[in-house]
C-alpha cells in the first residue's frame, strides 16, 4: 500500500491516503464552507483520520511502548529515560510516552468526530456514505477503547470544537458511560462497513464489518472484568467470537512467520492493521528498534530470560520470535525478531501494527468459554488451533478457571508478543503484578500502575481534571 499526502489548508492537517484508497490530488487551502461537499471530500477527510495513527508518537512507536513495556516480556536497556520508567514501573505524569499516547489518541478521535458531524450531510450513495462513517466510528471506538483501559474514566468528547463558547475543560465521563458510546459506534461500524471480502483490493486497509465485530469482542470481554460489567457482556463476548469464525471469512495462516511478512499484508489472518510503507510514506520504526546494533538496529529492548525460557523448545513461534544469533555471532541476551523487512530503509519499515487478527480471536473465544462454564470442554478449541499452528500437542482435561487464565496467559505471550495485548491482558486477567514479579522479583508493581496516570500538561490545562490514585 503506498501512501501519498494532501494538505487542507484550513485545519493545516496532513490527510495521508493509500494511492487506491484515494487518486491522488491536491487539497490546497479549503475553505471551511467548500469542504465536505463531495464524495471525494468525505474520503479526504477520513484519510485524515488513518494518517493520524501514524506518527512514531502514536502507533509509530508509542502505542507498543506504552502496552508492553509495562509488563513482563521486554527488558530496556537505558536506566533512566520514559521507555525504562514504563518498564521498571518508575514512571510519573510526567512522562513522555504518556502524553503523546493520550495526546495523539485523542487528536485522532477529533478527526473521526469531524467526519463523523460532517459525512452524513454529503449528497452521495447512501450506502458508501455509511461506510465512511462507519470507518471513523470503528476508530474513534478503538480509540476511547484504549484510553479507557489506560486511564479509567476519561473525557467523552463527541463534538469537534465549533467556537469560543464550546466546553473545551470537559471533566471525565464515567467508565460506563464510555464503555456504551464504544459499543454503540463499534455496532454502526459492524452494520456499515463492509465485509472483508468486499473490501476492494485498493482499500485494504480500510475497516471491514469483522473488524467491529472482532474489536467488540474484546471490549465486552474486557469491561466483564470492570466496574461497568453487564450481566450479559460474556455471552455478547462469545456471540461475537463466534460471529467471527462462523463467517468462514478469517483463517490461521499455516506458516506462523507468514502472519508478519510485509510482502503477505492484509491476508486471511489479518483483521484490522495500520498500514506503514516505506518513504514517501510513513515507514515503521518497530524493526529498528527490536535488532541489535550488530544487525544494524538500535539494540534499545532484549528479551526477558523468563520468557525465553518459557518457550518449548519445538514450538515454532520461539524460533520466530526471538533470537540470540548475528550471523554467525552468538550474542549475550536474546532480542525480539518477530518483525522483519529485508527492504527496511533505516528506521523505515513496511510492518503494518496489528490491532487483531484471526488469532486473537480464536484465544479470545477460549476465554470468554472459560469464563461462562470452566467445565465446558469446547474451550479448548480455540487456544489448540492456535497450538497446533506452533507445532504444540493439544491441551486436554479438565482445568479449573484459574487455571486455564494461566495457560490463556502463558499462550498469549508465545503467540501475541510484542503485538500491543501484553500490558492490557495482563491487567484484564489481573496478572499484572504477579507476572512481573515472577519475571523480575525486583520489581515493584503497585496497585496504582493498574492504571495510568492523566499526563501533568493536561492537568494543568484542564482544572476539571482529576488525578488516578497513587499517581502524581
Amino acid at each position: 500500500m503506498k501512501k501519498y499526502t494532501i494538505l487542507l489548508g484550513l485545519a493545516m492537517l496532513s490527510l495521508s491516503s493509500c494511492e487506491k484508497f484515494l487518486e491522488e490530488k491536491p487539497y490546497d487551502f479549503i475553505a471551511a464552507e467548500n469542504f465536505y461537499k463531495s464524495e471525494g471530500d468525505a474520503v479526504a477527510g477520513l484519510n485524515g483520520v488513518f494518517n493520524a495513527l501514524l506518527p512514531q508518537t502514536y502507533f509509530g512507536r508509542t502505542g507498543w511502548q506504552i502496552t508492553e513495556l509495562p509488563a513482563d516480556l521486554i527488558r530496556v536497556g537505558s536506566s533512566t529515560d520514559e521507555r525504562a520508567q514504563l518498564s521498571r514501573f518508575t514512571y510519573t505524569s510526567t512522562n513522555t510516552e504518556i502524553n503523546s499516547w493520550w495526546t495523539n489518541t485523542y487528536r485522532m478521535i477529533n478527526r473521526a468526530n469531524d467526519v463523523i458531524e460532517k459525512v452524513p450531510t454529503v449528497s452521495m450513495d447512501e450506502a458508501r456514505r455509511n461506510n465512511i462513517e462507519g470507518n471513523a466510528r470503528f476508530l474513534r471506538a478503538m480509540g476511547y477503547f484504549d484510553l479507557v483501559r489506560c486511564f479509567g474514566d476519561v473525557p467523552l468528547v463527541l463534538a469537534t470544537v465549533k467556537g469560543p463558547s464550546d466546553d473545551i475543560r470537559p471533566p471525565r465521563a464515567p467508565l460506563a458511560q464510555v464503555y456504551e458510546q464504544i459499543i454503540t459506534d463499534l455496532q454502526f461500524a459492524e452494520a456499515n462497513c463492509l465485509p472483508e471480502n468486499q473490501i476492494p483490493a485498493g482499500e485494504k486497509g480500510r475497516v471491514s464489518s469483522g473488524a467491529a465485530t472482532s474489536l467488540l469482542a474484546k471490549v465486552y470481554l474486557t469491561r466483564a472484568t470492570t466496574s461497568a460489567a453487564q450481566g450479559t457482556d460474556n455471552q455478547n463476548a462469545l456471540s461475537a467470537c463466534n460471529k467471527v469464525i462462523g463467517s468462514n471469512t478469517y483463517r490461521l495462516l499455516p506458516v506462523y512467520g507468514d502472519v508478519f511478512d510485509p510482502d503477505k499484508e492484509n491476508g486471511p489472518e489479518h483483521i484490522f492493521s495500520i498500514q506503514f510503507d516505506l518513504p514517501p510514506n510513513t515507514g515503521s520504526i518497530i524493526v529498528r528498534q527490536f535488532l541489535p546494533s550488530q544487525l544494524t538496529g538500535l539494540g534499545t529492548f532484549t528479551v526477558e530470560d523468563a520468557f525465553v525460557a518459557s518457550y518449548a523448545a519445538n514450538d515454532v513461534r520461539r524460533a520466530w520470535n526471538i533470537s540470540n544469533q548475528a550471523g554467525t555471532t552468538t550474542l549475550p541476551r536474546y532480542y525480539f525478531n518477530k518483525f522483519r523487512d529485508p527492504k527496511r530503509i533505516v528506521n523505515d519499515s513496511r510492518v503494518n501494527y496489528l490491532i487483531t487478527r484471526y488469532a486473537d480471536v480464536l484465544l479470545m473465544q477460549s476465554e470468554v468459554l472459560n469464563n461462562l462454564n470452566a467445565n465446558d470442554v469446547t474451550k479448548y478449541q480455540g487456544i489448540n488451533a492456535v497450538r497446533a499452528r506452533a507445532g504444540l500437542a493439544p491441551l486436554t482435561g479438565t482445568t479449573t478457571k484459574d487455571a486455564f487464565v494461566d495457560l490463556l496467559v502463558k499462550e498469549r505471550a508465545w503467540e501475541l508478543c510484542q503485538e500491543g495485548h501484553r500490558w492490557f491482558d495482563l491487567v484484564r486477567f489481573k496478572r499484572l503484578r504477579q507476572a512481573v514479579q515472577a519475571s523480575t522479583p525486583t520489581r515493584v508493581v503497585d496497585d496504582k500502575y493498574y492504571l495510568f496516570p492523566l499526563p501533568q500538561p493536561e492537568l494543568l490545562l484542564n482544572p476539571n481534571l482529576t488525578q488516578n490514585p497513587g499517581h502524581i
